[in-house]
């Protein structure tokens, strides 16, 4: 039986940052299973995977790690440095990348700069410097072919899409030749076509003897899952092949905030029709690549639009031109809140009637930056709070605090904050200062269900009593809110 078995948890009472997560954890997998986990909380499906990886404190019971008893005996005879971790590959939802010094993060407005494009590694240096413990199969060349990469291997990695980057991070774990592959929520960030796709990509990792195990929705299990188990705070509480997986709804449960209280803090605007945003034949390219072409689009005071398009289609570049991010709005016809691009007005000018909300916007705050003061920076359009701030808005941060159940991890610096935390962190800096424009760009990326719904039901209340504008990029048509009722849709070279 244990020749069959890759990992086997017993009875393991699993602890998290000092808090407990698993009471019983019991699972066994074997050879030639590849498991979907799914959960009501995204916290469980993390701290499962990290629990595999040894990343978590296991207080009684055990683990043992079938897989890697081979490979450890042979570096103990060679007398050699290694782990089991040698042999597995993790992609997280924190994934990030690094510069040419090695340093962790770029600013943000790099990624729209293109004389700031030697700070960052091509496609193909980012890939090469990987040094895998093991040899196998996976080449810059294969590698790239099944994560559609290979197009885009002499591009900077600041040039890419959040789904383009998401890509890299999965074809960054092969590049290690691991025997064992987590993912947690890898389909995060991809648009349909390559969550369609994404059964076929993990075939190919499968038929090259990987043994693969992801987190996902009940409603994303691609093909080559053979399992799916369900967790709950005991452990897991019930496994199915995938072919008797039920495809119901799992949990009848709700989430709700203070509703009377949000509408208080939104932006309580006139009714208007106010031209807030006109573009006019928008064209931009950086080098030979065309990023769009000819683009018009007018955005009037409360009208909520979906922005869509997919990966590689432009909506980053298109975003980053009505934030102030991108220094070839100045060439193009461009009005903001009634006044031309590149008349006088500052960057300040063009940022204060915009809310601005990405996943990615985390990783660009200093690491001193807790989640109170990235709040409180929404007032003052930085990447951190850098200014006293006066009685009145610090009443105010807590009183967002307060809404979205941010109390007891005020204090806490974003990069720590779990996910969920950190999405309405910076939900809360995008209303913060009551804005005209509110933009939510793949906002609810990386949520569990549960606060997939919460989020959707959140910005449909702001619309309900406001009239703040709003531009929602989603590539899940469940996630878009009732109120959005005008579409703009990309395409590649739009």
């Amino acid at each position: 039986m244990k020749d069959k078995l890759l990992i086997d948890i017993q009875s393991a009472r699993v602890q998290q940052g000092g808090i407990g997560v698993f009471e019983a954890l019991d699972f066994a997998w074997k050879k030639g299973q590849h498991w979907a986990i799914i959960s009501n909380s995204g916290k469980e499906l993390t701290a499962f995977l990290e629990t595999l990886r040894g990343n978590t404190v296991v207080s009684s019971g055990e683990i043992t790690r079938h897989f890697a008893s081979s490979y450890l005996q042979k570096k103990n005879l060679d007398g050699q440095v290694h782990s089991f971790r040698d042999l597995m590959s993790y992609v997280s939802q924190k994934y990030e990348l690094k510069n040419r010094s090695n340093q962790q993060n770029f600013y943000f407005q790099q990624r729209f700069n293109s004389n700031k494009a030697e700070d960052a590694s091509t496609v193909k240096e980012y890939l090469q410097q990987v040094q895998p413990h093991q040899t196998g199969p996976w080449t810059l060349e294969k590698t790239t072919q099944i994560l559609n990469l290979s197009h885009l291997l002499d591009q900077s990695l600041l040039k890419l899409s959040n789904g383009e980057t998401r890509r890299l991070v999965l074809a960054l774990g092969l590049m290690r030749q691991p025997m064992i592959y987590l993912m947690d929520q890898p389909m995060t960030g991809l648009d349909a076509q390559t969550r369609a796709e994404f059964g076929g990509i993990l075939r190919a990792i499968i038929q090259a003897g990987v043994h693969v195990m992801i987190t996902t929705s009940p409603d994303e299990i691609p093909e080559g899952i053979t399992h799916v188990a369900k967790l709950n705070s005991s452990g897991v509480s019930q496994t199915w092949t995938r072919e008797a997986f039920p495809h119901e709804e799992h949990s009848s449960d709700r989430l709700n905030w203070d509703w009377g209280l949000l509408e208080k803090l939104v932006p309580q605007l006139p009714p208007s029709n106010e031209k807030l945003i006109q573009l006019d034949e928008v064209c931009i390219r950086y080098g030979e690549k065309k990023i769009l072409q000819h683009l018009s689009w007018e955005i009037r005071a409360g009208e909520r639009w979906l922005l869509k398009g997919p990966n590689g289609s432009g909506k980053s570049t298109l975003i980053s031109l009505l934030i102030g991010e991108n220094p070839q709005a100045y060439s193009q016809k461009i009005n903001l809140f009634g006044r031309k691009r590149g008349t006088g007005e500052s960057i300040w000018d063009v940022k204060r009637p915009i809310g601005f909300m990405a996943p990615e916007l985390s990783r660009f705050f200093p690491t001193n930056q807790t989640c109170r003061k990235v709040i409180l920076s929404g007032l003052f359009d930085t990447m951190g709070l850098f200014k006293k701030t006066t009685p009145e808005q610090e009443s105010t941060a807590e009183s967002w605090l307060k809404l979205f159940d941010l109390d007891q991890v005020k204090d806490i610096p974003i990069q720590r904050l779990s996910l969920a935390h950190q999405r309405w962190t910076l939900l809360a800096r995008a209303l913060i200062k009551k804005p005209k424009v509110l933009i939510l760009d793949e906002a609810s990326q990386g949520l569990d269900d549960m606060q997939r719904v919460l989020f959707r039901e959140t910005v449909q209340r702001i619309c309900e009593h406001s009239q703040v504008a709003l531009i929602y990029v989603s590539h899940y048509p469940e996630d878009v809110p009732e109120a959005v009722d005008k579409v703009k849709e990309l395409t590649q070279n739009s």
